[in-house]
């Protein structure tokens, strides 16, 4: 059984930062990419930040230039760096690693969410 375990969350000013990390266990053995996702109150998740096996990322307009996600050369652990925060940076933050499969996009993993509160 895949298990994804974010750690990090919490409450920062805004600029402030925060470093968000996903680490997957269980039987995942090709991963295809990793990434972040986040939904606030009432909103539709969005995309935040991926990262494909061959390295490639895909960034939100909205977090360009302000967070950097990476992975570990085991390509089990994910991480977030959140710089520059803002209050609309607020949501349920949720991690996301895609098993590669032969045919069809792939199988998607997500872990519990957590939470991340910018506010003076």
């Amino acid at each position: 059984q895949v298990q994804l375990v974010e750690s990090g969350g919490g409450l920062v000013q805004p600029g402030g930062s925060l470093r968000l990390s996903c680490a997957a266990s269980g039987g995942i053995f090709s991963i295809k990419s990793v990434g972040w996702y986040r939904q606030a109150p009432g909103k539709q998740r969005e995309l935040v930040a991926a990262i494909t096996s061959g390295a490639s990322t895909n960034y939100a307009e909205s977090v360009k230039g302000r967070f950097t996600i990476s992975r570990e050369s085991a390509k089990k652990t994910v991480v977030l760096q959140m710089n520059s925060l803002k209050p609309e940076d607020t949501a349920v933050y949720y991690c996301n690693f895609v098993e590669r499969v032969l045919i069809g996009p792939g199988i998607d993993y997500w872990g519990q969410g957590i939470q991340v509160t910018v506010s003076s």
